[in-house]
């Protein structure tokens, strides 16, 4: 393990990743509709300033400017002929950043969905999906990222796509689904789908976990269905702060500096070791949790209970698990009869 982040890891029991992109962008002025990854090339001033908050409220990994960046995505504004070169821009201004930071910060090269759905439900085939990944890593590469970050992803086969893709830019990367379907990914991915996924692969990820889906609670749960599965992988929970709100034409999420600091700790006692925000989290979140988790004493892995108490409800009655457990009880049943 050679690459700058699986050195980290190494090092520390804990590591703080960023909080939101979109959402600290639009406080900037993007508009909806608007492509930030253009603003690499047009205001690269504002993502340097994006990245700089997360480091100086304590991150050790922020991601980079370029999750909409693959051709299929940047075509919609009339620019998929530059997911390269964007992609280099956003990883050099990270780059920059990190550098000059005093400590070891990791620039991540996100990554996102296509956009499209792949055969055989969509159009999109396995070999467009990989080439479409590998030449947004190759330009994540060039601009000097340390490691690829794959997030929000739903479906299994962009997932093993996207890997493809990593490994034709020989780079390490980090992946993470969202879990927002009542437990499961849109294309009903559960947690332990994800680990036995991460694990099929030839090139699996350094670490591998949740982002955004639909609260800090819910996230928590899923983290626990990794641990569950006895992974012995870093895991990644990158929550939303709160739950969305619609206010005065805006959304707006109601997850406090304390409870994401509550949701911190919760995740690092539940077995994750990268520990961030997604949608909503601000500078001031990130702040909060990088104090709580430097100060607050490790506990037991949190109960379901516990975690309720803590930061809220959750929205689904369970974590898409539930029935593959009851099928299993059900045939260990019927084994016992027999027997």
């Amino acid at each position: 393990m050679s690459d700058a982040l699986s050195r980290l890891l190494e090092t520390r029991d804990w590591l703080l990743t960023d909080g939101a992109t979109g959402t600290n962008l639009f406080n900037m002025g993007l508009t909806s509709g608007d492509a930030p990854e253009l603003w690499n090339d047009e205001h690269p001033d504002r993502i340097k300033k994006l990245y700089s908050l997360a480091v100086e409220a304590g991150s050790d990994i922020f991601l980079t400017n370029s999750f909409g960046g693959n051709a299929s995505r940047l075509k919609l504004h009339d620019a998929g002929h530059r997911a390269r070169e964007l992609s280099r821009k956003a990883a050099e201004i990270g780059r920059d950043v990190a550098d000059a930071a005093g400590r070891p910060v990791i620039v991540a090269g996100s990554v996102g969905p296509t956009g499209d759905i792949m055969e055989p439900v969509g159009d999109l085939s396995h070999a467009s999906a990989v080439e479409m990944f590998h030449e947004q890593a190759e330009g994540l590469k060039e601009g000097g990222a340390d490691v690829l970050w794959l997030e929000t992803i739903s479906a299994p086969e962009e997932f093993r796509a996207a890997a493809e893709g990593f490994a034709l830019a020989d780079m390490p990367w980090c992946g993470t689904m969202s879990f927002d379907t009542a437990g499961r990914t849109m294309m009903g991915v559960t947690s332990a789908d994800m680990v036995g996924l991460v694990e099929s692969l030839p090139n699996p990820p350094i670490a591998f976990g949740a982002n955004c889906g639909t609260g800090s609670s819910d996230i928590l749960r899923t983290v626990l269905g990794f641990t569950a599965q006895g992974t012995e992988r870093p895991v990644i929970s990158k929550g939303n702060a709160g739950i969305p709100k619609y206010h005065d034409g805006h959304i707006h999420y109601d997850g406090t500096p304390d409870l994401m600091a509550d949701y911190a700790v919760l995740a690092r006692d539940a077995g994750a070791k990268i520990i961030g925000g997604c949608c909503g989290t601000m500078a001031e979140h990130l702040t909060a949790m990088r104090q709580a988790l430097e100060t607050r004493p490790r506990s037991a892995r949190p109960t379901l209970e516990k975690i309720v108490d803590a930061v809220g409800a959750f929205t689904s009655e369970n974590d898409g698990t539930e029935a593959a457990a009851d099928a299993d009880d059900a045939r260990r049943s019927r084994r016992r009869r027999r027997a």
